[in-house]
Formats: structure tokens, sequence, C-alpha cells
């Protein structure tokens, strides 16, 4: 080979080794994981290894590989270090792993069955365009299942909180004569399945959206925050 030829091949080489890091970044559960509650807003590595149930070593370990692959970013509070995702563009690419998985994997289909628990096929559910749909009917209120700390950091415009915990005890708050959304972290998120069960074991109209904030947020739809 001339100079030329050589200069090019290590360049194709080097090109496809960095397209490997962020390949190599995703191959990992407990990665895939952490992009998506990042997905739902910026967290401390504490937390994360809390919600985890990992080491704060183990997950801080974790988290470099991310941000080796520039996935993440972080900023630092005092002693705690905060860290985000790099961009939507990075929850795209989780959303499209996770479509492009339960497209090609049948096994994905088995494990979310598993995950949800018996009778989750009896689960109504609706998606995007016909929430939309019924957002300008006005006949739909939209219902956050998350956390409150998830929810302030961003949530579908509209939405109102009751985190799924605390569902029964606020009945009260949600309206009988009115169809509810519930929605949660992403389309394989088993919050929003309990929601709904509960609502309509105490006779609302409940329904699940089939998909959640990572896909919404993906998408390019405006996502407001609790001071917005």
């Amino acid at each position: 080979m001339n100079s030329g030829t050589d200069v090019r091949e290590a360049g194709r080489a080097e090109l496809w080794g960095e397209f490997a890091r962020v390949g190599k970044a995703l191959g990992s559960p407990t990665r895939l994981q952490m992009l998506d509650l990042l997905a739902q807003g910026q967290r401390s590595v504490e937390s994360l290894a809390q919600i985890l149930g990992l080491g704060v070593s183990t997950t801080s370990a974790h988290l470099q590989t991310l941000k080796r692959a520039q996935l993440v970013r972080t900023h630092r509070v005092k002693n705690h270090v905060f860290y985000a995702l790099a961009g939507d563009d990075v929850a795209a690419l989780l959303s499209l792993v996770q479509r492009v998985a339960g497209t090609h994997l049948a096994e994905v289909e088995r494990a979310w069955h598993h995950f949800a628990g018996p009778g989750q096929g009896e689960v109504e559910e609706v998606d995007r365009a016909e929430l939309l749909a019924r957002l300008d009917e006005g006949s739909a209120l939209v219902l956050d299942v998350r956390p409150e700390a998830e929810f302030a950091a961003g949530h579908l415009p509209g939405a109102v909180s009751i985190p799924v915990d605390e569902l029964t005890r606020r009945l009260d708050e949600v309206p009988e004569d009115a169809d509810i959304v519930a929605y949660c972290r992403g389309d394989y998120c088993v919050m929003a399945v309990d929601a709904v069960r509960v609502l309509r074991s105490h006779g609302r109209r409940a329904y699940r959206l089939n998909e959640g904030l990572l896909e919404w947020r993906a998408s390019g739809h405006p996502v407001h925050t609790a001071s917005a």
C-alpha cells in the first residue's frame, strides 16, 4: 500500500473504533437503566446508586464509561456530582434500541409480560396521536405517575402528578367523569400499568399511554418543568 492508502485505512479503523465506543457503552443492562433514569432528569451518583441497588463506586464506574462515550455530561454541586443525558439524541438512541429489540427479539415481549405481571394485556392503551386528539377535545386528564422529583424535572404539558404509590389514598383528586391517561418513564415502565389497574378497580375510565417521557422527549415534543 502507498502512504495515502495507509492513512485512509487507518482513518477507517479509527472511525469505526469511535462508533464502537458508543456500542460498548450501551452493552450493559445497568448502563441502559441508568440512561433510562437520566432521561427523566439529572441525578446524583448517590441517587442512581440507591435506585439501582449498587455501590457508589460501581455506579460511578458505569457512569464514567457512559461519559467517555459522551452519552452523559456532569456538573458538580458542592460535594455531589450530577449526571444528565448529553442531549435529546441520546434519549432517541435509547428509545431506538428498545424498539429494535422489541421488534426483532421475541424474548423482549416475554420478559415484559413477566415484568408487568398477570393481566398486563387487559390494560387498555392509547397512542400519542389519540392522546393529542383527546387533549384537543378536552376529554382527557393526563396523569404522571412517576415520583414527584421526576415530574418536577420534566413532564408532558398539562400533566397532573400523582405518584403511583400515592394513588390509592389520593383517589379523590382523580375526577370520576373523565378519561384518565396515565404515563410513566417509557414504553417498558410498569408504573403506568399498575396505576391503570388501581384506577380501573375504583371505577375510573383509565388507559395507559403506550410510551412515556423517554419516547415523548426523543420525538422532540415539548417537555415542561415544575417551574415552567
